[in-house]
């Protein structure tokens, strides 16, 4: 029963992500065809008459022979893939230039991968998957299993191994650009969730050899702590990295400037603080320094209303899902969520059907123009105007009171603003911004002093490692417009993908001191 569930939930279609279900697909078809290894060819009934003390070798060898072949062939399906890929590429750079000419053309030319997989984002970089698959398999064994196709997880591990081999150039010919800027999510991927770094953890050593390379170390996290004040909820998350930069017994081996080129962006693209040797600790940067121009235009009634209609939605499925006494509402200046109570806990199908619900309603909400007052936009202002009234903090018995003017039905569109709603595992949030906006706001605000040998910071020299990339209700899912992106499911992971990272920096540095 509990497998069963475990399957039945895991392909609902919001969980997928289609490029790696379709490259699965390509896949099952070797393993389907030629990876039995009694019906494989006309030559193993023939074992069985050989010798018994022959008959042990003959049979290891026939393995062997089956695994060869069977990643022969997953080897041109990913050089295959790999050719699909560059094509994109190609096509969407023609696009580009052809959009920026007198007479551009309002139909763009799909490559042959969009209209096979009509999701795909863009490229920033070519992958070498077939040489990424060759590493990945001689770790997981992918083409010796005769019994267990090539998995979701295993593709996604070569997607891994390939966008950092293109990012760190070790193949030489598809990576033509270096690393310059690595973020972070916080929970599930830097530490567990709820949980912290400790000074001694493997992720804190490796996030010090980072630092120590000139490379810029970011946490673009959704929580979200405003002001001077919110660096001590971000150092109490990062307490581990914070005293070793701290050390003042001359062991930490990182210069001032090194240790300031740590950022954390809070509640996805909202707040900034970075690393100051001066304070030992982190310093709020007001927003006039780093906001985005398009995000300095943001009407803030816009966004009370945008607050104070899924807040309000919110309401209504904590009613409706009988969480009063077990959850509690928390709604803050750009953003809003549920949480359990200590204790307590949100079944997980309900913290699906309610990122869900509040990702409709934000599709509804957006969609308000000025011109028209549909029956939607109707709805929506009904909802929020019922009650005048937002509440920061909502549970048994606890209300704070604001209000929101905003009249959408005689206002500029809301679609201008970005907003996300994802489930962080055990609550739902709401996000003004998202982690697009986040990753982007860093490289500009990195880039400000022109004369920095690093910039500027491509989207191509940009990488960001997450968890949450499914196509709804995850928030790392946005950071795919902005950087490099690697998809990791625990904190161990994390550190063996920065271990790659850096043995493949050494080797390029290597590699470049022979040559001279």
């Amino acid at each position: 029963m509990t497998s069963r569930y475990r399957v039945e939930y895991a392909l609902k279609s919001h969980r997928r992500d289609e490029f790696i279900e379709w490259i699965k697909t390509l896949l099952a078809c070797p393993f389907v065809l030629h990876a039995d290894v009694e019906s494989y060819n006309l030559a193993y009934p023939n074992l069985y008459e050989v010798p018994d003390d022959d008959k042990d070798s003959r049979f290891k060898q026939h393995e062997i022979d089956v695994a060869q072949d069977c990643q022969r062939r997953y080897l041109e399906i990913f050089k295959d893939v790999e050719q699909l890929i560059d094509h994109t590429i190609l096509m969407d750079q023609l696009n580009d230039q052809q959009q920026k000419t007198l007479y551009p053309n309002p139909r763009y030319t799909l490559s042959r991968l969009r209209n096979l997989v009509p999701s795909i984002g863009r490229f920033f970089t070519k992958l070498p998957l077939s040489e990424a698959f060759l590493v990945e398999d001689e770790r997981r064994g992918i083409s010796k299993r005769r019994l267990v196709a090539p998995s979701f997880n295993d593709v996604r591990m070569i997607l891994n191994m390939a966008q950092i081999m293109a990012l760190t150039e070790i193949n030489r010919e598809l990576g033509r650009t270096h690393l310059k800027l690595i973020t972070f999510d916080g929970d599930v991927t830097l530490y567990e969730d709820g949980q912290s770094l400790v000074e001694g953890s493997d992720v804190v050593k490796r996030l010090v050899q980072l630092l120590a390379m000139g490379v810029y170390v970011g946490v673009v996290t959704a929580a979200g702590y405003p002001g001077q004040s919110g660096a001590v909820k971000y150092e109490e998350r990062l307490k581990g990295l914070i005293d070793y930069l701290n050390r003042e017994d001359g062991s930490c081996i990182l210069t001032k400037e090194q240790k300031e080129n740590l950022l954390v962006m809070g509640a996805e693209s909202n707040y900034l603080f970075r690393y100051n040797a001066q304070l030992k600790g982190l310093k709020f940067i007001d927003s006039e320094e780093w906001h985005l121009p398009q995000v300095q235009k943001w009407d803030n009634d816009k966004i009370k209303y945008i607050m104070h209609t899924c807040h309000h939605h919110l309401i209504h499925l904590q009613q409706k899902f009988q969480l009063e006494d077990t959850t509690t509402i928390i709604k803050k200046e750009r953003s809003v969520g549920i949480i359990p109570n200590p204790g307590q806990k949100i079944l997980r199908e309900q913290l699906e059907e309610m990122v869900l619900s509040c990702s409709k309603k934000l599709e509804v909400i957006l969609k308000s123009t000025d011109n028209t007052t549909t029956q939607t936009t109707q709805t929506s202002r009904s909802q929020a105007s019922n009650d005048s009234t937002d509440e920061f903090t909502t549970s048994a018995g606890a209300t704070t009171a604001t209000t929101s003017s905003f009249d959408p039905a005689s206002s500029s569109p809301l679609s201008d603003i970005k907003v996300c709603a994802f489930n962080g595992g055990s609550d739902v949030w709401v996000d003004i911004g998202d982690k697009a906006l986040g990753v982007e706001s860093l490289q500009k605000y990195l880039c400000q002093d022109e004369s920095n040998d690093l910039c500027p910071i491509r989207k191509a020299e940009s990488l960001h490692i997450g968890d949450q990339f499914a196509l709804l209700g995850a928030n790392d899912f946005k950071a795919r417009l902005s950087a490099c992106t690697v998809w990791i499911a625990n904190p161990a992971e994390t550190v063996a993908i920065l271990d790659d990272i850096l043995e493949f920096v050494e080797k390029r540095k290597l590699d470049t001191t022979e040559t001279k």
